[in-house]
């Protein structure tokens, strides 16, 4: 269920707020090589499932920046904020990726709003998202993504 904002204030006296989860996604070997084409990012262990096979993981992983790249598909699916001229994606303040995915896994997004201040214009918002990979107890990737929801 999406969590909604009627405005960009409302962030403001949320603060703290657990947010909810997105739907699963399951982490293909097609996804992987598309992603590995889009960036140029090659590399065996993502790519190569018999050498991939033969390594640390026993099979291909996928990029961290794709898992990163997720939580675009993600965040929409846990928050909303009406009342926005428009909303920007306006960078990350931290990134980790504690737990490789491996291919065929199934990951989602749980999300708080960490921190929101007002810029005049509108509201900045901090939501550290954190993507959980079914069954395993360490996450692939925790990052506080900074939005901006323009009034």
């Amino acid at each position: 269920m999406t969590t909604v904002f009627a405005s960009p204030d409302e962030l403001l006296s949320s603060i703290g707020r657990d947010l909810g989860t997105s739907d699963w996604v399951t982490i293909e070997q097609d996804r992987i090589d598309l992603f590995a084409d889009a960036t140029g990012d090659h590399q065996w262990i993502h790519v190569d499932p018999d050498a991939a096979a033969e390594g640390p993981f026993g099979a291909t992983i996928a990029h961290g920046y794709l898992t990163l790249a997720l939580t675009n598909q993600f965040l929409p699916q846990i928050m909303r904020v009406d009342g926005v001229s428009m909303g920007i994606n306006y960078g990350a303040n931290k990134i980790r990726f504690p737990q490789p995915v491996t291919v065929g896994s199934r990951v989602r997004g749980s999300a708080v709003l960490s921190e929101a201040e007002d810029i005049g214009a509108g509201v900045q918002a901090v939501v550290t998202i954190t993507v959980e990979i079914e069954g395993q107890d360490k996450p692939a990737c925790v990052v506080e993504s900074v939005s901006r929801f323009l009034r």
